[in-house]
């Protein structure tokens, strides 16, 4: 369907096809216009011989939200958050709308929505997931989507990452009231992760056979970023991995045997025993003491390079955040380095 109109001096056209996003422009002259229409209506039709756009009519964003569900999501590591993060976007009112009738707006609103209620970081893994639905049912589903919708959406910025450190007094409080507490794991978790910047999953997933002790090094095969890697370990790290790794001698065994909600639990009540006398804890997050690891790390004299094989950043970029460094202790070191030059 096609249609002008003449509007602030110039002659708008605009063209509508089923699948396909509604295209517009303004032109001087009228004949211009009608050219425009013509040739545009032209390649659609022809782009739209390549399938049936038809079945866009019958198949609402709820089914390809459906059919990802139970396709592609229990392939992933993190299936169990993308899975409820999908059960919420079928709750949407545009999740029964068809495939021809959904548009850009539909997600902008969504991401507006969204906005108001909870962060940035939130809205761009939900944006992300929708887009990578739509995707996947261009390129593997042979769905006959024009383009990806989410494509035009523009997307929020995230705020800066995270910077922060345990303040002075935080980690002596933490550790004592995990003697307080039911769980024997937090405590060794909360060390661990200080020693060696090892994400929550990372050290729950730690296993007997993944520990050489003699030489200082851990191996995780199970990391975010899905590249297993192998690290050192400080007198500390390997103290704690050997008191955990006596109380088992299987060496499929887990040496944190407790679950991902049972730990995190653990970690909430250990800092509302702190709050008490330490309001400020309660903004500190566990992932919280793997900055503090890294910032540590630098301390040390640790190079780039060495941080990230610790850590496993793959981009070096991303480990500048932690180097919190003072202009005056660079001058310090230029001076003890560099040699005086005379003129």
């Amino acid at each position: 369907m096609a249609s002008i109109r003449r509007r602030n001096g110039k002659w708008q056209a605009q063209v509508r096809r089923t699948g396909h996003t509604p295209r517009a422009k303004s032109f001087i002259n009228r004949a211009d216009a009608m050219r425009w229409i013509r040739q545009t209506e032209l390649d659609l039709d022809r782009s739209t011989l390549a399938y049936d756009p038809s079945s866009l009519e019958r198949t609402t964003v709820g089914d390809l939200l459906h059919r990802y569900a139970r396709d592609v999501t229990p392939a992933k590591r993190g299936h169990a958050s993308e899975a409820k993060r999908i059960e919420v976007f079928l709750r949407q009112r545009w999740a029964n709308v068809t495939l021809a009738r959904i548009t850009p707006q539909a997600f902008s609103q969504h991401r507006d929505k969204r906005l108001r209620e909870v962060e940035a970081g939130t809205v761009l893994r939900e944006l992300g997931l929708l887009q990578a639905v739509f995707e996947t049912a261009r390129q593997e589903w042979d769905v006959p989507l024009h383009e990806n919708p989410l494509a035009k959406v523009r997307k929020p910025k995230a705020a800066n990452g995270r910077t922060r450190r345990l303040q002075p007094g935080e980690l002596t409080a933490l550790l004592s009231a995990c003697t307080e507490g039911r769980s024997e794991y937090l405590r060794p978790g909360i060390l661990l992760a200080i020693e060696t910047g090892m994400r929550r999953g990372e050290i729950l997933n730690v296993r007997l056979r993944d520990l050489d002790a003699e030489n200082g090094l851990l191996s995780i095969p199970e990391t975010k970023t899905d590249v297993p890697r192998t690290i050192p370990l400080s007198d500390n790290a390997v103290r704690i991995l050997k008191e955990l790794q006596a109380e088992s001698t299987d060496k499929d065994a887990r040496l944190f045997p407790v679950s991902a909600n049972a730990f995190r639990l653990g970690w909430e009540r250990c800092k509302r025993r702190v709050a008490k006398h330490l309001p400020e804890i309660e903004g500190l997050r566990f992932h919280d003491l793997r900055h503090e690891a890294v910032s540590r790390f630098f301390e040390l004299g640790l190079s780039v390079p060495e941080v990230a094989t610790i850590s496993g950043h793959r981009d070096p970029r991303m480990l500048f955040r932690y180097t919190h460094l003072k202009p005056a202790d660079i001058v310090s070191k230029l001076r003890k380095a560099s040699p005086q030059v005379m003129a």
